[in-house]
């Protein structure tokens, strides 16, 4: 089946349109042999908004060296296998509550093999998780898990909210911030980060996202860049929160979370098709961190 095209302002605008962006990775990923990760949802996501009906949806139709459908997509692909594995591991390890912070178009809770017992919890803006939940319908998909969707925005007040929709502070929380702390202003981050420790237990993980300081002129005429704001309007640097970022990972460990930062290109060594370092690169500042809580 195929979804229906919706015309919903609140996806195709602002960073509601990244959310877009990374399905349409995934969407070319997932056609791709060698792929780095498969999200057969995501091609759906893509067909269904109005604004996207001009971007490939095959690898075939994106030329060689592409900055845009070729190099940041494959970035984004790499990003969905590494935190897969890491939600995977964690649940493998008795984790049965997964929390999706900033969920966008993310489609966890169907395509990955849950252990029975298993809920994942999605939040985002409303009017995201609306939009995702027409196409789902559509599609009449069925999660791999017990899956619950809390509307909120996150640069409110949201642990009440979701501990109403079930979460057990007194168990252990896989949590996935994948690409949220981008656009969330510093105190927002912190006030994240610190409602979410007060959430959880001993043997609780997280997994997120940074970009370390202001990048220089040169990093910020990345082809990587332009692309995405000359040909989708999708301006990433306005995006990006401004200011001086917290230093989140030494707060976690100071909370007592043992705390590993890895560039995307340690991850990616080795694997066809992962990007590699280039001059004045617009991935060289990110950062992957995972963190679990000690007992």
């Amino acid at each position: 089946m195929t979804a229906t095209v919706l015309d919903d302002p609140g996806v195709t605008a602002g960073v509601g349109r990244t959310a877009l962006l990374v399905a349409h990775a995934r969407a070319l990923e997932a056609r791709r042999p060698d792929a780095l990760a498969v999200d057969r949802f995501a091609e759906h996501f893509v067909r269904a908004d109005q604004g996207c009906a001009d971007w490939p949806l095959h690898p075939d139709e994106v030329a060689p060296g592409d900055p845009l459908w070729g190099r940041l997509a494959s970035y984004f692909a790499l990003r969905t296998r590494v935190l897969d594995a890491h939600l995977l591991t964690a649940v493998r390890a008795g984790v049965r509550q997964v929390v999706l912070l900033g969920a966008g178009l993310d489609s966890r809770a169907y395509r990955l093999p849950w252990p029975p017992g298993t809920t994942v919890w999605e939040l985002d803006r409303p009017e995201v998780l609306a939009f995702k939940q027409r196409v789902l319908d559509d599609l009449t998909a069925v999660p791999s898990a017990c899956r619950r969707t809390v509307p909120v925005d996150l640069r409110e007040p949201w642990p009440e909210a979701l501990t109403e929709a079930g979460l057990d502070p007194r168990l252990p929380v896989a949590w996935l911030a994948e690409g949220l702390f981008l656009y969330l202003p510093a105190e927002a981050e912190q006030q994240v980060v610190e409602a979410l420790d007060t959430l959880s237990a001993p043997g609780s993980t997280l997994a997120y996202e940074v970009k370390l300081g202001l990048e220089a002129a040169t990093v910020r005429a990345s082809p990587v860049y332009s692309a995405a704001r000359n040909r989708i309007g999708v301006d990433l640097l306005a995006l990006f929160a401004p200011g001086r970022r917290p230093d989140t990972a030494a707060r976690l460990g100071s909370l007592g979370w043992s705390v590993s930062v890895r560039t995307p290109f340690d991850h990616g060594a080795g694997l066809p098709r992962a990007p590699r370092p280039e001059p004045d690169d617009a991935l060289a500042a990110n950062r992957w961190v995972t963190c679990v809580k000690g007992r």
